[in-house]
């Protein structure tokens, strides 16, 4: 536990992560807990019929709970559902304290169309889950690390894409999400300056996950290193690297990064 300059301990720093049952959010959860963070790791735990993959499940988002240690919890929560996601923020308040660090890592592929054939569905979902989810998190998580006292140390990071820098083919809705997360999160950033919390984005590259995946179908590629063609450094990214890179922008000595969106895409975007 941390120590403040009279040396009286301070409450440990506490963090709610969503999509934690794997790849982003889980690589996330599992750092910030080696960081010294509690967790609140939160997954939806359930398919959804507008998805055509399989969502992360309640075994994985528990194995993962597992490895952050004694100090982490599950909290199943769709970010599309606002009681749900302030129950989250409340099990972060009850069972640890407060929380000062939120990371809306949950995110979905939908599509495979070109924007003007695009059926509602697929667009719902991209727009519902990928940007209103996040904002629907920074609701509820920002409103419980305000409850911290002053001087605070909150973070909120949104994980965007690097397509939310730039368009791509058959994939219009979650490019449109993408880029209103950075916008978003460059908002909050203005409205929260001068209280102690900051808000920032990372923008992943080609990045081994279930989105990926999806989106190796969508193109109909063989394999997901076809996507490493895209990079300036030629391979995939792994979770742990964009895990790192969310890692830095919630230590507390980043109280002056605020509004940023932070490439970590393998040279992506260059």
């Amino acid at each position: 536990m941390a120590e403040s300059p009279d040396g009286a301990a301070l409450p440990r720093r506490v963090a709610l992560v969503t999509g934690a049952a794997r790849g982003i959010g889980a690589a996330t959860a599992r750092r910030l807990a080696a960081d010294g963070l509690a967790i609140v790791a939160v997954d939806i735990c359930a398919d959804d019929s507008s998805i055509d993959y399989p969502l992360g499940t309640r075994a994985e988002l528990d194995a993962v709970v597992a490895e952050c240690g004694p100090d982490a919890v599950a909290a199943v929560a769709d970010v599309r559902d606002d009681e749900a996601l302030a129950a989250a923020a409340a099990t972060a308040e009850e069972r640890f304290g407060g929380l000062d660090v939120v990371v809306a890592a949950a995110g979905v592929m939908a599509g495979g169309e070109v924007a003007w054939k695009l059926d509602d569905s697929s667009w719902a979902a991209n727009i519902d889950i990928n940007l209103s989810g996040v904002w629907r998190t920074a609701r509820a998580g920002i409103s419980a690390m305000m409850r911290r006292p002053r001087p605070r140390s909150g973070r909120f990071v949104a994980v965007a894409s690097a397509a939310g820098m730039g368009g791509h083919p058959t994939i219009a809705a979650y490019c449109a999400a993408k880029h209103g997360v950075i916008g978003l999160v460059r908002s909050l950033a203005s409205e929260l300056g001068p209280t102690g919390v900051t808000a920032n984005c990372v923008c992943p590259g080609s990045t081994r996950s279930g989105i990926l995946e999806a989106s190796r179908r969508l193109y109909g590629l063989d394999d997901l290193d076809a996507f490493a063609q895209h990079h300036a450094v030629p391979r995939i990214l792994e979770p742990d690297e964009i895990a790192a890179g969310i890692s830095w922008l919630c230590a507390e000595e980043r109280s002056g990064v605020t509004g940023i969106a932070l490439p970590i895409d393998a040279g992506m975007t260059i």
